[in-house]
């Protein structure tokens, strides 16, 4: 379980609100990416969130290109989870891939508020407002997904596995 502070955003997040593209050919070090995360609509984001904290959103989070840095800024600033009523396909792929927590939850978006401390299982989906008590549901992560988590993405995991 992990609890954190949450950082709110609304439904159509695209990558580039995420990690924005121009930063594309700049940089590859992901310590570098993390200073750029959502600095196009939230420009005080690095200086305010804190690792650990929890980015929520709505329909459709991480759709536009399939660039992994989206998720790698984000993982490498700490966020420790997303959760979001719809995620783009690839968006959701990638997050596995990169060993970064992502939950689905329907109604997330009108249950909690910016600054809300949640607390999340992630094998039970189970989501605790623990600002108002409201609990929630999500779609639970089977527990091969959670491995490949657990183990810090897909490559890390298919690293351990291949050893055994």
């Amino acid at each position: 379980m992990i609890k954190g502070k949450v950082w709110k955003f609304g439904d159509d997040v695209n990558t580039d609100v995420i990690y924005p593209g121009k930063y594309l050919s700049i940089t590859a070090d992901p310590v570098e990416m993390a200073k750029h995360s959502f600095e196009t609509v939230h420009p005080n984001f690095i200086k305010e969130a804190k690792p650990g904290d929890i980015v929520v959103g709505g329909k459709f989070f991480g759709c536009g290109s399939s660039r992994e840095q989206a998720v790698t800024c984000l993982k490498h600033f700490g966020i420790k989870a997303i959760i979001a009523e719809s995620f783009a396909r690839i968006y959701y792929r990638n997050a596995i891939n990169l060993g970064l927590p992502i939950l689905v939850c329907k109604g997330i978006s009108s249950k909690v508020n910016q600054g809300d401390i949640v607390d999340i299982e992630f094998e039970t989906g189970k989501i605790k407002n623990t600002t108002t008590g409201e609990e929630l549901q999500a779609t639970p992560l089977p527990a091969f997904i959670m491995e490949i988590i657990n183990t810090g993405g897909l490559i890390p995991y298919l690293r351990q596995t291949a050893k055994k």
